[in-house]
């Protein structure tokens, strides 16, 4: 049971399972981008090579970008995390030369912009489904209250022009 204030219990831990989900989650998010982004491609003929690219992808993501993010850290202060996006291309093209003729990315524009799919495909299929480490919330804020004494829509107090 949960209660006002409390932490939530830790998820338990299912190796298998994780794995799983996460790899369809995966397939899916470079079917997506296979089928928007023009210049990435598979072949259709042998899909296993579609399940290739995404176990590809999911190694270099596990074991190559910590590293890179690591590596790229002041990059990304700076960008204020816009590398991250460069970088996801990078591993996208990586998987290409990994792979071989079975998947295809006509580029860094390519890459770019199949990378960016699957950034967001993942993060929506992991929240909908409760997978993964992806939080994001949104919020409506609330409207401030009138302060006694101000009659004017606009007027958010006292202000002071220098």
């Amino acid at each position: 049971m949960m209660q006002f204030g409390a932490h939530p219990e830790p998820k338990e831990k299912r190796p298998v399972r994780d794995f799983l989900h996460q790899f369809v989650v995966g397939t899916l998010a470079v079917l997506v981008a296979v089928w928007l982004v023009p210049g990435i491609y598979y072949d259709h003929d042998k899909p296993v090579n579609l399940f290739l690219a995404t176990l590809v992808l999911g190694a270099l993501n596990a074991f190559l970008r910590p590293l890179l993010l690591l590596g790229c850290l002041p990059l990304l202060i700076v960008t204020l995390g816009f590398f991250l996006l460069v970088i996801n291309a990078g591993l996208l093209m990586l998987t290409n030369r990994l792979v071989g003729d079975g998947f295809t990315v006509d580029g860094f524009g390519a890459a770019f912009w199949g990378a960016l799919i699957i950034s967001i495909v993942t993060l929506i299929a992991n929240k909908l489904t409760g997978g993964g480490q992806s939080n994001f919330q949104f919020h409506r804020a609330k409207q401030k209250e009138k302060k006694p004494g101000y009659d004017r829509e606009d007027d958010d107090g006292p202000v002071i022009d220098v």
